[in-house]
């Protein structure tokens, strides 16, 4: 069931108190405060959660509020993620990195737990908030801190896509079985980074196309030889009779080195295997030897850096598919 977390449940006087709490424990550790000069006693906010794998997916209402990420909140917590505000009702400001996002409703604005942030509503809002692990969109783009805190707009392109994918998911998402949900979750991933990429700030000059072939070529090979725990970029080189040298000029300008492109691909087949009912049966360590991991140990520490579970919690995804209330 997805929960509903609402500041009706308290007394006036708890409201605000309880807010905070509820981001922070949704969230990051954040302070909340009232703007215009609202009573704590007269704020109102709430909740709406889905937890999806690789996803985390939220529906925000609220009353007008200063929200704030200090450098204290960041030495008490050691949260390395983004968030993604995407505005729904009313307009919001996203600042960090010294800029201010201007938000109105469909526009959507990226920005990173691991630095200071502000975020800013001077009426009654709703957004929907994504919160993706700090890597898995740093395997994705380069240069995130050049696109912190920069509207997307929601009204063309890959941002008017992300919109309505997101909004057709909160409202489908119980209805989904896990393997399915991880599709969707890792379509929304791809349009995000697509809407992202059109920004100046990500623009960088298209491969030619003979770089963009040989990059192919590679990413094919590690693909074929996934399973294979002695992969590396040597063994990986001397399999395309190439030079090691030359399979680290193809991946000059990826977000991941070839060795962390490796270990991304390996633990992203896991992810899929670990939902895929037809090896419901399959033992956790199997799935990791199957995709080319030695420890199962190593593995599942790994697994849980990445996707913030362990294999096992995973799993249980399948098991316990979502259900939703409206």
């Amino acid at each position: 069931m997805t929960p509903l977390l609402s500041t009706d449940a308290v007394p006036r006087a708890q409201r605000l108190a309880y807010w905070t709490d509820m981001i922070c424990n949704v969230y990051v550790q954040l302070g909340c405060d009232p703007v215009r000069g609202e009573r704590p006693g007269d704020f109102q906010g709430s909740i709406h959660q889905h937890a999806l794998p690789g996803l985390d997916l939220s529906v925000v209402r609220s009353e007008p509020q200063r929200v704030l990420r200090t450098p204290g909140h960041i030495a008490r917590s050691g949260d390395d993620c983004f968030l993604v505000s995407i505005q729904a009702r009313g307009r919001g400001v996203v600042r960090q990195d010294g800029r201010d996002a201007m938000l109105q409703p469909g526009d959507f604005a990226l920005y990173d737990s691991t630095r200071p942030y502000e975020l800013l509503f001077e009426s009654r809002f709703a957004q929907i908030v994504l919160k993706l692990p700090g890597e898995r969109l740093r395997g994705e783009l380069r240069d995130t801190q050049a696109l912190t805190a920069t509207t997307v707009s929601g009204r063309e392109g890959a941002g008017h896509l992300l919109l309505g994918m997101v909004r057709t998911l909160h409202e489908d998402v119980h209805r989904l079985p896990p393997a399915s949900a991880l599709a969707v979750a890792q379509g929304v991933q791809s349009i995000l980074v697509a809407g992202l990429q059109s920004l100046p700030a990500a623009r960088v000059p298209a491969p030619s196309r003979l770089a963009a072939y040989h990059l192919a070529r590679v990413k094919q090979c590690i693909e074929e030889r996934l399973c294979d725990p002695e992969l590396s970029v040597s063994r990986l080189a001397a399999g395309l009779g190439v030079s090691a040298s030359h399979i680290h000029r193809v991946f000059r300008s990826e977000p991941l080195t070839p060795a962390q492109y490796i270990w991304e691909q390996r633990l992203q087949a896991c992810s899929r295997d670990l939902l895929d009912p037809r090896l419901a049966g399959r033992p956790v360590a199997d799935i990791a030897y199957g995709r080319g991991f030695s420890d199962a140990a190593h593995f599942s520490r790994a697994f849980r850096e990445r996707f913030g579970r362990t294999p096992r919690e995973w799993r249980r995804q399948q098991a316990a598919p979502t259900a939703g209330t409206e």
